[in-house]
């Protein structure tokens, strides 16, 4: 299928304030979370996953306004970020986040792979889903070692 360089720059911008939404969705879900542990347990949800995730979430949407700037193009518009159905343990709502995380890299693995970023984004573009990227790719393990022991 082809598409102009317009259209291709609207998908990008489409796919990267999803992903973005994806992500607040994670946010919220550990802002949740937070609330339902201890003092200890809340340090390391903070240090370990919201601290890095907040800053995927920023490196994120700052790339989608300033390639939209760049190409001339209004940014879309970030939704509000609901962390869902209510959970009674705050590893419901930490596991809730992982989804959310999985679900934003994916988008932005399925965008790098079609080569659309390539074609009509640019080189800051590439390089800010690339570092979201990697930020994501930590989060779940580090999730997963936090559930394992919360509660403890």
């Amino acid at each position: 299928m082809s598409y102009t360089s317009a259209e291709g720059r609207r998908e990008l911008l489409e796919a990267t304030a999803e992903a973005a939404d994806a992500i607040a969705v994670a946010l919220a879900a550990l802002a949740e979370a937070y609330e339902l542990v201890d003092e200890y347990a809340a340090e390391r949800l903070e240090e370990e996953l919201f601290g890095p995730l907040q800053a995927a979430y920023g490196r994120m949407k700052r790339g989608h306004v300033e390639f939209a700037a760049r190409c001339g193009l209004a940014p879309e518009a970030f939704a509000a970020a609901e962390a869902g159905a209510p959970s009674p343990v705050a590893s419901g709502y930490v596991e809730r986040a992982v989804e959310s995380v999985q679900h934003a890299d994916d988008i932005l693995s399925e965008l790098q792979d079609s080569l659309l970023p390539v074609e009509v984004g640019d080189p800051e573009l590439r390089a800010a889903i690339a570092d979201v990227r990697t930020r994501l790719a930590e989060l779940p393990p580090r999730a997963h070692e936090l559930l394992r022991t919360l509660g403890r």
